[in-house]
């Protein structure tokens, strides 16, 4: 493939993205009426890369109403406390993601419930084999474009298991809705991020409950404009990383998000953070989330970064969709 024809590829994935938050509420809610449940007390979601990332982001969006905690996984070993009264969740797109496989066979040892996430492969063969809840979503396309699919079905796990209730399923509507109309100012701003970004190394900041989304946008960095970038939250990176910055140049651009969500202290911190920063670089931007819920916000800023990492690779002239050395560093594992 071209790096035309996979740039021409990948956007049509990223405009896509409305739309296939339509399609995950209509699979989510179809397939959790079957799923059988039994009382828990915490959850662990497992998934790596683009399979992974909605673990944070969702766990974040509802930690405000969870009744039990939420917390993320990206190995192959579980922590002790995985037992009977956990709900392992199992995320891989593709169904065959090494860590992932092996990290819900020992949960399924624990005696965990366990809820699986994918397109197939041999996580959907498990699920079949042993009769764990599961839900299939569409596959055929790279794991980093399957956000609306596969990590809006987490809200739905959640809810069939009285973690969540029920109105994310009319969320997910207002954020696709959002999302449309919003589509000429996103890409307009995106093009503006882009531009920034490829000034330099990006840097991006913001507020911890922001990181799912900081975490995202970074995966699309690497992956789509075949850049380093790194990230950090406030007001951790005021403990450490600040200190830092006393060696800071105009190689970085610092990235700052901003949302209503964030605490009236971290914005305090946010703004003197950028003042400090705009004294060892020429390269900062601020970035305002929008959208009447911290889920749709969440949403918007995904998107918005998803086109943004597009518009780099654009300008960079970067195939978005080669992923070689990830291919090489899997079959080299294949064969120990």
């Amino acid at each position: 493939m071209s790096t035309e024809d996979a740039l021409a590829a990948m956007k049509a994935y990223i405009d896509a993205f409305p739309s296939n938050l339509e399609t995950a509420r209509e699979i989510g809610s179809t397939q959790i009426e079957n799923f059988k449940v039994v009382p828990v007390s915490n959850v662990l979601i497992a998934g790596l890369g683009g399979s992974g990332i909605g673990g944070k982001v969702i766990a974040q969006t509802v930690s405000a109403e969870a009744t039990c905690p939420i917390l993320s996984l990206h190995d192959y070993t579980l922590p002790a406390w995985v037992g009977p009264s956990t709900l392992f969740v199992a995320c891989s797109y593709s169904g065959n993601t090494e860590e992932t496989i092996t990290a819900v066979q020992a949960a399924h040892k624990a005696g965990a419930s366990i809820a699986c996430i994918t397109s197939g492969g041999k996580l959907k063969a498990l699920a079949n084999k042993h009769g764990w809840n599961c839900i299939e979503i569409p596959g055929g396309q790279p794991p980093r474009t399957s956000f609306g699919f596969n990590a809006h079905q987490l809200f739905y796990v959640l809810q069939a298991y009285g973690i969540v209730g029920d109105r994310y399923h009319g969320e997910i509507k207002s954020g696709a809705e959002f999302l449309k109309r919003e589509a000429d100012s996103i890409h307009s701003l995106a093009k503006e991020i882009a531009t920034k970004l490829n000034s330099g190394i990006p840097v991006l900041y913001g507020a911890t409950q922001t990181e799912g989304v900081l975490v995202r946008f970074r995966q699309q960095i690497n992956e789509n404009a075949k850049m380093l970038c790194w990230h950090h939250v406030l007001p951790e990176m005021n403990h450490n990383e600040l200190v830092g910055w006393a060696s800071g140049s105009d190689d970085f651009v610092a990235l700052f998000v901003e949302s209503e969500d964030d605490h009236p202290s971290t914005s305090r911190r946010m703004a003197l953070t950028r003042d400090i920063i705009q004294k060892k670089t020429a390269h900062t931007l601020t970035v305002k989330a929008h959208g009447d819920s911290l889920y749709v916000r969440s949403i918007y800023l995904i998107h918005l970064f998803d086109w943004a990492s597009y518009y780099l690779a654009e300008l960079r002239n970067a195939d978005p969709i080669e992923i070689d050395v990830i291919d090489y560093l899997k079959n080299e594992l294949a064969k120990s």
